[in-house]
């Protein structure tokens, strides 16, 4: 399936490329987003997934200033009793704290809904991340529950609780 490129106020969000798998990996694996991959230390592993992504449409690159800054991906629920879309995010430390994130995600959510049908959306922070938290409640997720060591920590270890998000289309801001 081909993305279209979607331009929010401040990103651009566009088809993954073969050339953007390194720069994706070394986003991965920067100070501030490795902490919530369990893969980031398998390089080879990461490309895979991003190459996956990029062949399924299930993610996009995300720009700013004609420059990688990122990743946001998306899987659709298409049976129309369940009809959904969970997200997920990384993007550059370098971007962070800016608002750039949110627009991303105001920007992939708009496209879900508008072209695809979806009213509502999920994302799964772990119930760490506080800073991810703080961004994805203000355009409008809420807290669902939490899951309990629902995802393996960085490193791979052991597991960590996540933070289940929702949001309906009418609830962005």
């Amino acid at each position: 399936m081909s993305l279209p490129v979607l331009q929010g106020e401040r990103v651009t969000l566009r088809p993954i490329t073969t050339a953007d798998l390194d720069g994706l990996v070394a986003i991965i694996q920067s100070p501030g987003v490795r902490e919530w991959w369990w893969e980031a230390d398998d390089p080879e592993r990461m490309r895979a997934g991003f190459r996956e992504d990029a062949e399924s449409g299930s993610a996009f690159a995300i720009e700013i200033d004609g420059g990688l800054a990122g990743w946001l991906g998306f899987e659709e629920e298409t049976d129309p009793g369940y009809r959904h879309t969970s997200v997920d995010i990384s993007l550059d430390p370098r971007f962070q704290g800016q608002g750039l994130g949110p627009d991303a995600l105001r920007t992939v959510i708009r496209w879900l809904a508008g072209e695809r049908g979806h009213h509502r959306f999920s994302i799964d922070p772990s119930a760490r991340n506080e800073r991810a938290i703080r961004a994805y409640e203000s355009i409008g997720f809420r807290p669902v529950g939490v899951l309990r060591r629902y995802e393996r920590d960085a490193g791979g270890a052991g597991f960590h609780d996540g933070l289940l998000m929702d949001l309906l289309i009418e609830e962005l801001t």
